[in-house]
Formats: C-alpha cells, structure tokens, sequence
C-alpha cells in the first residue's frame, strides 16, 4: 500500500474558519467531535481522504489523552505544518474551556445549574443522530472485511459487556493485523528523526514550565493538582471514558477534593459543552483550588488545562510524522487497519452509551459474573428527549437543515422546554 496523499493545502482563512467551526460543533463526546471531524474534513471539503482520515484516527486512538483533540491537533498539522497543528488544537479545546470555566465558577458558588441543562438538552439530542450517522458512514469504510466486522463486533462486546481496558483491545488487534499480513517489498525507509530532540525538549519544557513556577513559589494545593493532571496525561489511554472511574476515584476519595455528586455533576457539565470530555478535568482542578479563593479556583482550572493538553501537542508533533511510513509497511499497515475496525465498535458503544443518557434518566450497571450490562430503567424514559430527538431527525432529514442551523434551532427547544418544565416546577427530570 502506498503512503496517503498529502491532502490539500487550504488557505488560511478557510483553514481557520473551519476549525473554528469544528471547535464550536464539537459537543456530545468523543464519538460526536470525531463524527463533526470527518463531516468537515472529509466529506464536505475533502481535505483528507477516507483511510488517511481513519488511519489517523487509529493512530490517535493508540496515545493517551483525549483522541478526538489529537485528531483535530493532527489534522491542523497535516494540512498548515506544527503553526496549524497548535491553531487547530487551541481551536478545539478554547470554546468547551471557556464554557466550563465560567460553569464551574456558577456552580462552586451557586449549585446546581438546571437552566444549562436545558439549554444543551436540544443540542445533545441532535449529537446523539450525528453520532449514528457518522458511526455509519465510518464503518461503511472501515468494516470492508468479514476479519474487521469481526473485530469491530468483539471490540464492543469487550468494552461494552466485559469492561476490557481499552489498550488491551488495542494491543489484541494489532497483534491480530500484524500476524495475519501478507508480507511484501518494503522499499521505504523511515522518516528522520531530526524534528524528536527539539519537539520533545520544546514540549517538555512547556509541559514543566508550571510544575517548576508552583513549586518555587510554595504553592503545594496547586503543585498538587498540577502533578496528578499531569501523571494523569500520561495514563489516559482509552481517552475521557477509560479515565473516569480513576480520576473520581483519586479526586474524591483519595485527594477529597469535590463530592461524588459534585463528580457526576461535573461528568454532566462537560458532557453539555463543546471541547473534548476530558475537560471534566478543568472542573475538577476548578473545585479542587476553591480553598483558595475565585482567583485561586481559576489557576487550578487553567493549570489543570495546561498539564492535560500541552502533552496532546507533544505526542503529535513527535509521532505524526511516522504515519504515513507506516502505511508502507505492512504488518503495520494492517496492524493499523485492524485497530481501525477495533475503535469503530469502540465508537458504537460510546455512542450507545450516549444515546441512553440522553434518553433515559436512569441508567445502571449490573454484574453477572465477568458480564456487565448497562441498562437503562425503561420507566424513565424521558418523552421530553425522545420529543427533542424527534425533532432533530425532523430538522436533519427532513427538511435538510444544516447543522448549525439545527443546533441553533434544537438549543432554543431545549431551553423553551425547560422554561416550561421549571415553571411546573419538573426541571431535573430531564
């Protein structure tokens, strides 16, 4: 297989509009940001084609940290060098950052913020039809093998039935690609590494910039949370939701730094805002510094944010340049190819896992031995979702809205709902 080619270079302005557009769509998670991704850079625009797109998104998805910020950080760097990497990153992760900075502040000092939940009811019922249909539209191309529908099926069950950490699934399907090969020529060399010094010394040294600054200055609350965000970017294989269950853990119980409630209500918050999910993380280093005051609540939040992506920026720049290499080489190649078909069905159980957020208000887990179900409780269904995701199909199938235009139109439904639901007094129910 020959390397992809390289993808069209847009001009400046059409590059930072559309990742300024891909920043502000990129609600619901993981799965969405990844569907808005592809709509933008593959289908409308055709600024990557299909299996540079997947291949790396594959790539992503095997570094730690959040994937869809690194496929944005990627993208940006294929298409306007490490300028365009650092534009495109920023792009994705400052709206969500912003929204969660100003929520954590209402909420430390003001509780619970129902009227935001209805706002972003509307919009999370639209991400839940952008999932499905990019889940589609990526599996369509993916999948094109009995071995990879395979695959993609023991994927979900894995993760959806078993709770397999995801780097084990990784790890299986690339020694499954890698040993099932055919061998062939290989005539291409690898890429220099002349750009590792300077990208890991540069990177490194921003990454440690702060950690150095709080320690010299006393600040241990601060130091504390800086060094735990930061092991933290180093363990999070799997993105947001193979981190939760230890970053609660360690956040609330260990460090006693928020509430469980306090936890979930976070979760929620961050599922409700654009950027990637990992910016629970920012509301977490938000709470975690409110012992010291407003200001001190804001540089926990900001120097949760800057431990958490400057390594994205890192893994990148150091690893992108290989990519390509990789498609010339086939036990690669198809390692590659088989982790592909393995986060397509990572993707349909994160999709599954948001749609019955969305449309159920409870949700649990049960155990039948290694088996792990999550089940919804059909008697809280919410009609008020069910209704809004109906609308939503209406607005995008229909009558062909765009998507902004739906968005647009499905927050002002969500928010026109729960002024209704708070008036009779049901807000929370949604």
């Amino acid at each position: 297989m020959s390397p992809q080619p390289v993808p069209h270079h847009p001009d400046f302005s059409a590059f930072l509009k559309t990742f300024a557009r891909i920043g502000l769509l990129s609600f619901g998670g993981p799965a969405a940001q990844i569907a808005v991704m592809h709509r933008e850079l593959v289908e409308d625009r055709r600024w990557f084609s299909e299996d540079g797109f997947l291949s790396a998104l594959s790539f992503c998805m095997m570094l730690p940290g959040p994937e869809a910020m690194q496929l944005a950080t990627y993208a940006g760097w294929r298409l306007r060098g490490v300028p365009g990497g650092v534009i495109a990153g920023l792009f994705f992760t400052t709206p969500g950052a912003l929204v969660m900075l100003a929520l954590a502040a209402l909420y430390a000092h003001f509780g619970h913020l129902p009227a935001s939940e209805a706002l972003f009811a509307g919009i999370k019922a639209t991400v839940v039809l952008v999932v499905i249909q990019a889940l589609f539209r990526l599996g369509k191309k993916a999948l094109g093998t009995r071995s990879r529908w395979v695959l993609a099926a023991l994927s979900f069950a894995l993760i959806s039935f078993f709770a397999t950490p995801f780097p084990l699934i990784v790890l299986g399907a690339g020694l499954y690609g890698a040993l099932t090969a055919k061998a062939s020529a290989q005539t291409t060399n690898a890429p220099k590494a002349t750009h590792l010094p300077r990208t890991l010394a540069l990177w490194g040294a921003l990454w440690a910039a702060p950690l150095i600054g709080l320690w010299l200055a006393g600040q241990e609350r601060l130091l504390a949370i800086a060094l735990f965000f930061s092991k933290l970017a180093v363990v999070t294989f799997g993105g947001a939701y193979a981190v939760l269950a230890y970053m609660s853990q360690e956040a609330v119980q260990n460090h006693g730094w928020l509430t469980p409630e306090a936890m979930l209500d976070g979760l929620g918050l961050a599922e409700t805002t654009p950027g990637p999910l990992i910016l629970v993380t920012e509301f977490v280093g938000y709470m975690a510094a409110t012992p010291l005051g407003v200001f001190g609540g804001i540089l926990g939040a900001l120097v949760t944010l800057w431990v958490t992506f400057i390594p994205c920026f890192l893994w990148i720049f150091a690893g992108a340049p290989y990519i390509d290499w990789i498609a010339t080489r086939p036990r690669l190649d198809a390692a590659l190819k088989a982790v592909t078909a393995a986060v397509v069905g990572v993707i349909a159980s994160l999709s599954w896992w948001f749609a019955l957020h969305v449309l159920f208000t409870r949700v649990s887990s049960q155990s039948l031995g290694p088996l792990r179900l999550t089940l919804p409780d059909l008697n809280s269904l919410s009609l008020e979702a069910l209704a809004l995701v109906t609308l939503a199909a209406i607005l995008l199938f229909v009558f062909k809205r765009g998507l902004m235009v739906t968005l647009a139109l499905m927050a002002l439904a969500g928010l026109a709902l729960g002024a209704v639901e708070i008036g009779t007094g049901e807000i929370g129910t949604m």
